[in-house]
């Protein structure tokens, strides 16, 4: 895969991280517009048009959400089949099929989460804001691309493709935290049809059933099944990714195919939307004092602080060990970069705020804006870190 002077990028990884530059950015633009409206004459009319009711019904099936609940446990769920569509496609042909390579983002991601996490429990131990601990543990996988993008070959593509492959293993821990501690009680019977329906998938899996509706199809009752069961609906995206047919060298298989049609709607529709119904944050006269409470900086500081420091510390014992060795063309300055970067939570870190303090607004909306803060600072320390450290040699083929 070498090459002088950088790396031959696969044809698939660069329409992804075009799609994910691009989708940072809109991502950045959309949060600005938000939180510029909501502070504006028309910021009580914004809040109410989110929280419209939205009600369906189809024969014995009744679903009663606002607008917000929709995008975030309905087209969130999209998001997450994405997720899990890229998690599948690196572990079978990308920089996590090979043990050696998959190592060292491995080892990083599992640091960027252990630290925050240990950082935040520190701040909020025996406290109502404990169930925090998850969200300075994720990374935005499109903010922190697009951020990245923005240097242009002033890094090296192992950059890219180390910081790709850390973000989706810290969103698969991020699945299983959710999946784990944030389902606050469920149906057994629910769940147990939700499991069934995927059951029911891997079977037609394995069985070379290659039609992509009957998985869509499937994959909507599980969705519909999984929210009653009382675990976080957009978990059945993850499974559903996985019982979606993937097989090596054939871009005609159902997963190559849904995963190329989710990456614009969901980079450039979904998340925008995603941010536009979450980030409308009113800032009240003395805000910044909340910046400051147990909660706020175990946030900050994990994501600012413990998120550099997991990823360097976890990597630099891995390296020192000899289990694995840094990417071609990164250095350790690079990688404090790129840990920096990995501090952006964004999108994930909201959506656990939402489900961390699900019956606390106020602790909602001051998680929100220490999650903004500490993503902004993260953005400025990886972007002067890796500027100070790269140069311009490196040429992606």
């Amino acid at each position: 895969m070498a090459s002088t002077p950088g790396f031959i990028l696969s044809n698939a990884f660069k329409d992804f991280f075009e799609s994910e530059k691009a989708g940072g950015l809109i991502l950045i633009i959309c949060t600005v517009l938000s939180m510029v409206i909501a502070n504006s004459g028309l910021g009580d009319a914004y809040h109410r048009f989110w929280l419209s009711p939205l009600n369906l019904s189809f024969e014995n099936i009744h679903l009663d959400y606002s607008i917000e609940e929709w995008i975030n446990d309905g087209l969130m769920a999209i998001f997450f089949l994405m997720v899990g569509l890229e998690i599948e496609r690196e572990l079978y042909i990308g920089e996590l099929s090979d043990f050696k390579n998959a190592l060292l983002p491995v080892v990083a991601a599992i640091g960027g989460m252990t630290i925050p996490a240990l950082i935040h429990f520190l701040f909020n131990h025996g406290t109502a804001m404990q169930s925090g601990i998850g969200i300075p543990m994720a990374t935005d996988i499109a903010f922190s691309l697009g951020i990245l993008a923005l240097l242009g070959n002033r890094v090296p593509p192992s950059i890219k493709i180390f910081l790709t492959a850390l973000a989706i293993i810290d969103d698969l821990g991020a699945v299983i935290i959710i999946a784990i501690f944030y389902t606050k009680s469920f149906s057994i019977i629910n769940l147990a049809i939700a499991l069934g329906i995927f059951i029911f998938l891997i079977v037609l899996n394995r069985l070379n059933v290659f039609k992509l509706w009957i998985y869509i199809i499937a994959g909507i009752f599980m969705w519909y099944f999984m929210l009653k069961s009382g675990v976080h609906a957009t978990i059945s995206g993850v499974l559903l990714a996985f019982a979606i047919p993937f097989r090596k060298n054939n871009e005609k298989h159902p997963s190559y195919r849904l995963q190329h049609a989710l990456h614009k709607p969901v980079n450039f529709i979904i998340v925008p939307l995603f941010a536009l119904a979450n980030t409308g944050l009113h800032l009240d006269t003395g805000w910044a004092n909340h910046l400051f409470s147990n909660n706020s900086l175990g946030i900050i500081v994990g994501l600012v602080a413990g998120k550099p420091l997991g990823i360097f510390i976890f990597c630099m014992i891995a390296v020192q060990l000899k289990w694995c060795s840094l990417p071609e063309n990164m250095n350790w300055k690079l990688l404090a970069g790129v840990g920096a970067l990995a501090g952006i939570g964004f999108t994930m870190s909201i959506f656990i705020t939402n489900l961390a303090f699900i019956e606390s607004t106020s602790l909602i909306e001051d998680s929100k804006i220490a999650v903004l803060a500490a993503s902004s600072i993260a953005v400025a320390i990886g972007m002067i870190t890796l500027f100070l450290s790269g140069n311009r040699k490196y040429i992606e083929k």
